[in-house]
């Protein structure tokens, strides 16, 4: 698969999360469960969704991943229990759009990683994927996810986007 990759920015937005450590075997299910409790909180406030879901990594061990789940609302409310009230947002990120199997995001990942060198970024450890459409409607070649990941400029480059 091609992709076309650039520097974007994640505008800050309120933001309902639910923070886990598990592997990745766990992940939908963990993603389900967390995503269930979000809807059935904002339903229990009358609120709404203000976008796509999306998951934040904080590191890339498989077997004890630290993701963070969460939901763009559409201004700050109180967390309850496990559900954290934040904010998401990003200044500097290479981005691209997977389109196909969340099995095989990582050739999204290698993708960003070849435009990152390429043109004088480095990543700063933080990845955010947003889910634009639900996989329960959608079959798996058709599903959608935009990745961010959060950069530095290399020291003494310049690359689009940024200036020294």
């Amino acid at each position: 698969m091609s992709y076309s990759c650039e520097i974007s920015t994640i505008e800050p937005q309120p933001a309902l999360t639910i923070r886990s450590r598990v592997g990745v075997e766990e992940l939908p299910d963990t993603f389900e469960s967390s995503f269930a409790s979000l809807v059935a909180y904002l339903e229990e406030l009358g609120e709404d969704i203000a976008g796509p879901p999306f998951a934040i990594y904080y590191n890339v061990a498989m077997d004890d991943l630290d993701v963070e789940m969460g939901l763009p609302v559409t201004k700050t409310l109180p967390g309850k229990g496990e559900i954290t009230a934040g904010q998401i947002g990003i200044a500097h990120a290479a981005s691209t759009i997977h389109t196909g199997p969340y099995e095989e995001i990582e050739s999204a990942y290698v993708a960003l990683a070849e435009w990152m060198k390429e043109n004088g970024y480095e990543p700063t450890g933080t990845s955010y994927e947003f889910y634009l459409n639900d996989p329960g409607t959608t079959t798996p070649e058709e599903l959608q996810t935009v990745i961010f990941l959060a950069v530095k400029q290399q020291e003494g480059l310049t690359g689009p986007g940024l200036v020294s």
